[in-house]
């Protein structure tokens, strides 16, 4: 693997024996990994390398987003089947080295293996936050509103699609959220720097996990709004997906956050539109407000390792 680019933070990259990194003085790190594993998370006659290279980064790139963070360096180990040519691994590495270029992240190491089966990738991200300044997911209080960036569930409805038809390709144009996602960094570094928001996850396993981990973090409930929740309009016709896959369909990798009603929060924010869909409640429990103003408790359903559960 060689580095892309140069960057003053990395002191010393690929060729030795460890990398040696400079962070930001009064800066803190932020650490995360996340697996890309062939047959959970892609499927190599459904995602082009370039898109599971996009996919692997932009995974941890999220987290880093969510904190408020800032990313410095990536680490990238490979297992690799025997058969596989040498061209996908290249072409892997380039959607990879081009997303890392967008957000100046340097590829500061890693390692390769063989695997006896299937593609596995790992990407190690190392970013900084300002000292006492990350974005928790415990931070959220009773009376705070509840917002979301973006669209949610146009990935999920690109995996449906792609379960049901017999044709395996999909136009990333069409699907956007699912082949090519975009890290809301700049949002998360803006909601740190103004001081916004008071707790704050990425919706990478879908919305009703992901406020419930924020709920189970901060001892509160939360009730949401079902007619403000941002569908995402995909394919040819760009027509808006369930509500199913907008409220459990994962991998959007949008920010979910909550503020102090005080707090005034931009429509948009680094041209990303912004939508409250809810507020903070006192109970423990997640409840969902339909159109006609009936509730009904709301259950996580997006992803979760180890379940037993359906393809969608």
């Amino acid at each position: 693997m060689a580095q892309w680019g140069t960057d003053t933070r990395i002191i010393t990259g690929i060729g030795d024996d460890c990398a040696v990194l400079s962070v930001p003085a009064g800066h803190e790190v932020l650490v995360t990994t996340d697996f890309s594993l062939e047959g959970v998370h892609f499927r190599r006659e459904w995602h082009p390398p370039e898109v599971v290279g996009h996919r692997c980064l932009a995974r941890g790139l999220s987290d880093i987003a969510a904190m408020g963070g800032e990313a410095i360096a990536t680490f990238l180990s490979l297992a690799l089947p025997p058969a596989l040519r040498q061209s996908w691994v290249t072409r892997f590495v380039n959607g990879l080295l081009k997303l890392a270029k967008k957000y100046h992240v340097a590829l500061a190491g890693g390692d390769v293996a063989q695997s006896p089966s299937g593609v596995l990738a790992d990407i190690v991200l190392l970013g900084s936050v300002p000292r006492g300044k990350a974005i928790s997911r415990s931070g959220a209080r009773p009376g705070d509103q509840i917002y979301v960036t973006g669209e949610l569930g146009g990935s999920a409805a690109a995996l449906d699609e792609l379960f049901s038809r017999r044709n395996k390709k999909l136009r990333g144009a069409d699907y956007p959220r699912h082949f090519f996602s975009t890290p809301r960094v700049e949002v998360g570094r803006f909601l740190r720097e103004k001081k916004l928001a008071s707790a704050m996850i990425d919706t990478s396993d879908g919305l009703s996990t992901d406020l419930a981990h924020i709920c189970e973090e901060s001892g509160v409930g939360a009730l949401l709004q079902e007619v403000a929740i941002p569908r995402a309009r995909v394919g040819l016709k760009k027509e808006p997906v369930e509500l199913a896959f907008a409220i459990h369909g994962g991998e959007d990798y949008e920010l979910l956050f909550t503020a102090d009603p005080s707090r005034r929060i931009p429509l948009s924010i680094r041209g990303v539109p912004v939508t409250e869909i809810g507020r903070i409640t006192r109970g423990r429990r997640i409840v969902l407000a339909d159109f006609r103003g009936r509730s009904a408790i709301l259950q996580p359903q997006g992803w979760e390792h180890f379940r037993q559960r359906a393809q969608p």
